[in-house]
């Protein structure tokens, strides 16, 4: 497996090309890459939790399936060990539809004999991107008030996978009932 191009490449948000269509003619895209993220919703979705912990962006940036994925890991571990799987929500909030293109060109001896350079530049699909605007929330943690300080930890700690600046924002919640 080719190993993933460089996160610079793709990291400023351009207006996208990927339209995808039912209609074979008119999709510009031909396949899309699957979604790295396992889950979106972890832990115990059924309780009713009175604080929120969330991880907003700070930049407007893409950000790679993969890498919202580790972030997601890396909390969700954090959590479950410190607290149990039944005293927390973690919940991803962006989802990843940009489709990531890559032209790649042939290299090394006589490549210049077959290669077709940019007479079709589109490029083919290699991964998906969320497209996180700056201010956007990223994921959240639902909980009690005795466990925000494992929370805060928890998305602290997912922030060190994220490829932008991120804060903490800690909520009180209304219960309906």
């Amino acid at each position: 497996m080719a190993r993933l191009r460089s996160f610079v490449a793709y990291r400023n948000l351009k207006r996208p090309y990927t339209r995808k269509s039912k209609y074979k003619k008119k999709s510009f895209v031909r396949a899309s890459p699957h979604c790295k993220i396992v889950k979106f919703h972890v832990g115990n979705t059924s309780k009713e939790f009175t604080h929120q912990v969330d991880l907003v962006a700070g930049d407007s940036i893409n950000i790679r399936d993969n890498a919202l994925e580790s972030a997601r890991l890396i909390a969700n571990r954090r959590l479950e060990k410190l607290l149990g799987k039944h005293a927390y929500h973690l919940k991803m909030r962006v989802y990843p539809h940009h489709i990531i293109r890559e032209h790649a060109l042939a290299s090394g001896a006589g490549a210049d004999r077959f290669s077709s350079g940019m007479a079709h530049s589109f490029g083919k699909p290699t991964g998906i991107a969320a497209r996180v605007k700056i201010n956007q929330v990223l994921m959240s943690v639902y909980l009690d008030k005795r466990h925000l300080k494992v929370g805060r930890n928890a998305l602290a700690g997912s922030n060190q996978k994220l490829p932008c600046h991120c804060r903490i924002v800690e909520k009180a919640r209304k219960i309906k009932g």
